[in-house]
């Protein structure tokens, strides 16, 4: 080989090596550089179960002293919302349960918007005034399509009835004072099946509340009892379209012509108004015949739920007036609040706009069609529940096939097991179906009550047939419970002699002495309290 040829080939293979070393120690550089931590970085690499608040508790009823993550905080509060029922199997609720995205999209957009600053919201309170006009003209209230009509948006149909009963008080007052006589002793006729709100108004506003008592077999007001009832103290009658007990209509065409009748004979002016928080987005769009609403001369005033059979989510409720006569001038206000005379007559003052925008949005959304098809679907499910519990043969349906879309049933015989027992096997499946007594003087009566929802398909409705039935099969398998208590509950007590004694726990009693406990527990099985909370079967 040539010298000179062998040196350039050494010296090419000592450059090749020095390039193969060169690229060795950059790569080496390069995979320093990926693994290397930055120590003096402020940032923390954390995860939200492996931080001290998961083995921390947390104080409940202070605030702590020192902030927590964002991360942290919505863990601890998400674990323990965990522990809540399910909303979708909540059968005891008539409040909506499941709404569209896109009407979701817009309750967060206006989350942040108080409603009460109408100035700085003033489509927000068009939408409101065209909601209250559509359900005037859907309860039929003498108005013309260039009027407007007389009513307001609240936060249930619990403010909705204060507001009601007051204009209601207010009126009788100054009728009274006109003619020279007192007028601080009023009165309020209803049934013993009004919601809890209307006991509220009596207590809050001072006014009496004169019950219709129900009967065994008749839970819903009497409307010649109701009339009887009535006096010149009487500022309305009180009528439930919807009970919260078993969802009957009460009868108020025949109230109306009873209490004209009595009104005629008399002298007085007694009203009516007309509780439809739960019926009065049901009736109108397939009962359209039954005349219940400001058809009727002596109906004043109207309440209903949007947040119940309005499809909107909780709490938005709404009560129109059948003229600008019916609502004394002197219960509205007049403020001059951030730029504008504001009109207001509400129990509070700030609250959200966003419930108001969803109920316009159902309107518009779903239209009169698309209402009555809901409400028709809802009835339907109702059927196929109430028709797979016949077939079982052990219950009595107690609610009507005219009403709300519910099914209230007892059991036919109590000597063993309770309604009460079912409801507690039934929450094992996650269903939440409340079980209760009946008001007086039908306190004997207790009922299951199921409230079908549009979000509760034909499947739901199987498929809570088929548990039931489980549960019936496996609460046979168990010893009976106190065996005085069934006897009350199926009002067979007298089948067991006077001196007969039954065992209850480590002790006996007597038949009747046992009666008198399980008639006070059995009152207030509704009203148990967990934490403070009242437990009811819910209406409003």
């Amino acid at each position: 080989m040539c010298p000179i040829y062998g040196e350039i080939v050494s010296k090419k293979r000592k450059l090749q090596e020095e390039e193969r070393e060169n690229i060795k120690r950059r790569n080496k550089r390069q995979r320093m550089v990926i693994a290397t931590t930055i120590t003096d970085s402020s940032e923390e690499l954390h995860s939200t179960f492996a931080s001290r608040y998961a083995r921390t508790s947390l104080p409940k009823f202070m605030m702590p002293e020192q902030p927590i993550s964002k991360d942290a905080a919505y863990q601890i509060i998400n674990d323990e919302l965990m522990l809540d029922g399910n909303p979708r199997l909540n059968l005891a609720s008539f409040v909506t349960t499941w709404m569209e995205p896109e009407c979701d999209k817009l309750i967060m957009s206006s989350l942040n918007k108080n409603y009460v600053d109408m100035d700085e919201y003033p489509v927000t309170t068009e939408l409101q005034n065209r909601c209250v006009n559509m359900i005037a003209h859907l309860f039929h209230a003498p108005v013309r399509v260039d009027e407007t009509a007389i009513g307001v948006g609240t936060v249930g149909s619990s403010e909705a009835i204060m507001l009601a009963g007051l204009a209601f008080k207010r009126k009788w007052q100054a009728r009274r004072k006109s003619q020279g006589k007192p007028c601080d002793n009023p009165n309020i006729v209803t049934g013993a099946n009004v919601q809890v709100c209307w006991e509220k108004f009596a207590r809050y506003f001072e006014v009496e509340l004169k019950e219709v008592k129900l009967k065994k077999g008749y839970y819903i007001m009497d409307p010649v009892k109701a009339v009887d009832m009535v006096d010149e103290n009487t500022i309305c009658i009180a009528a439930i379209l919807g009970s919260t007990l078993t969802g009957e209509f009460e009868d108020v065409t025949l109230l109306d012509e009873l209490l004209m009748k009595k009104n005629k004979e008399t002298g007085w002016e007694t009203p009516i108004h007309v509780d439809a928080a739960s019926g009065g987005f049901i009736a109108p769009f397939v009962y359209p015949e039954l005349e219940w609403d400001f058809r009727l001369p002596l109906v004043k005033s109207i309440n209903v739920s949007g947040h119940k059979y309005g499809l909107v989510y909780p709490g938005v409720g709404w009560v129109v007036w059948r003229s600008k006569d019916d609502l004394p001038e002197d219960l509205v206000f007049h403020i001059n609040y951030l730029g504008s005379d504001q009109p207001t007559f509400t129990l509070n003052f700030s609250k959200g706009s966003s419930q108001i925008i969803a109920q316009y949005y159902q309107f518009i959304r779903l239209g009169f069609e698309g209402y009555k098809n809901i409400m028709e679907t809802c009835l339907a499910n109702a059927r196929v529940l109430k028709d797979g519990l016949e077939k079982m043969g052990r219950f009595e349906i107690i609610s009507k096939d005219v009403g709300v879309p519910l099914v209230a049933f007892s059991l036919r015989n109590s000597s063993k097991h309770t309604v009460f027992e079912i409801s507690e096997s039934l929450r094992r499946y996650g269903w939440i179906v409340p079980a209760y007594t009946m008001p007086p003087d039908a306190e004997e009566v207790a009922v299951l009550r199921a409230v079908i929802r549009e979000d509760f398909s034909r499947s739901l409705a199987e498929r809570l047939a088929s548990d039931i039935e489980k549960v019936l099969k496996q609460i046979e398998t168990l010893p009976p419970r106190i065996s005085a208590r069934a006897a009350l509950l199926t009002g067979s007590v007298n089948d067991f002699p006077e001196d007969k004694t039954v065992a209850m726990g480590d002790f006996e009693k007597s038949v009747k002495e046992s009666q008198g406990e399980v008639t006070k527990e059995s009152r207030n099985v509704g009203r148990k309290k967990v934490s403070g909370v009242c437990i009811m079967p819910s209406g409003n």
